[in-house]
């Protein structure tokens, strides 16, 4: 009934830079290539409610847009986020967990879903989407994040 993917990149950067960067989601924009925008609606202590939208899609110039709540721990460096407009999802929750190691900060990215059953495309094929689409998008993060380290020092 549930599908998990799950894909982690290192980044060459000190932890506070990387946790900061990657959970500045007003600026996720200019971190990730696939948002147009990121427009905060809510803050609560570490929780915020955010509305993300996507640039057009290449194929049908769709715009996909959804709300979702993130919720971060920057003492145990993990952040829990669920789509509160869920798509084409029953539902999806994301687990991020950051870690350092030999080279710089493990970013990991679990996602848990199930597409809803009306879609003409099941789980397999949205957990293949997800992976392909994760791998291109934490390159693009490991590479703006490494970037401001070396500006930085």
């Amino acid at each position: 009934m549930a599908k998990k993917t799950e894909c982690a990149v290192v980044i060459d950067a000190p932890m506070d830079l990387v946790w900061n960067m990657t959970n500045d989601v007003a600026n996720w924009p200019s971190l990730f290539t696939e948002y147009a925008s990121a427009e905060i609606l809510e803050r609560e202590g570490n929780t915020i409610r955010f509305r993300l939208t996507m640039h057009p899609d290449e194929e049908d110039g769709q715009v996909y847009t959804w709300v979702s709540e993130r919720t971060s721990d920057p003492v145990t460096r993990t952040v829990r986020a669920h789509r509160i407009e869920t798509g084409p999802f029953e539902f999806m929750n994301i687990f991020w967990a950051y870690r350092e190691v030999d080279g710089g900060v493990e970013m990991r990215w679990e996602q848990e879903f199930h597409v809803k059953d009306v879609m003409p495309f099941n789980d397999d094929a949205m957990a293949e989407h997800l992976l392909k689409n994760s791998a291109i998008q934490m390159a693009a993060i490991k590479e703006r994040v490494e970037k401001a380290a070396v500006a930085r020092s």
